[in-house]
């Protein structure tokens, strides 16, 4: 375990639920990568770039719903400015997306 952390560090971060409304190809990327666009429902649309190519295809990835952090910095990646984290669990070099069990609405807090 890393450096351990309040509650109240905790609660500043803003984890919701979105759903992947597009996804495309990152060829400038580093490392194999998509765009992805997310649908925060009253958050609005944000992007994101995710390594997630070795598990996923684009089309499986599409009406799909994520965890996301939707209260870090904008980082620019290559020509591309990400607006969110998505999460995932890694195993080695995959990434595999954390999502709710059941669907829920776009936006929807994470506790």
């Amino acid at each position: 375990m890393n450096d351990i952390i309040t509650f109240e560090d905790f609660t500043k971060v803003d984890l919701r639920i979105g759903t992947i409304i597009e996804v495309d190809d990152f060829p400038e990327a580093r490392n194999p990568a998509y765009q992805l666009t997310i649908d925060f429902g009253d958050l609005g649309i944000k992007k994101s770039s995710a390594q997630i190519t070795a598990l996923y295809k684009k089309e499986d990835l599409l009406q799909r719903q994520i965890v996301a952090v939707v209260n870090f910095p904008k980082k620019q990646i290559a020509k591309f400015m990400s607006e969110c984290l998505v999460l995932g669990a890694v195993n080695g070099k995959d990434v595999i997306l954390l999502n709710p069990e059941n669907q829920v609405k776009n936006g929807t807090q994470v506790a």
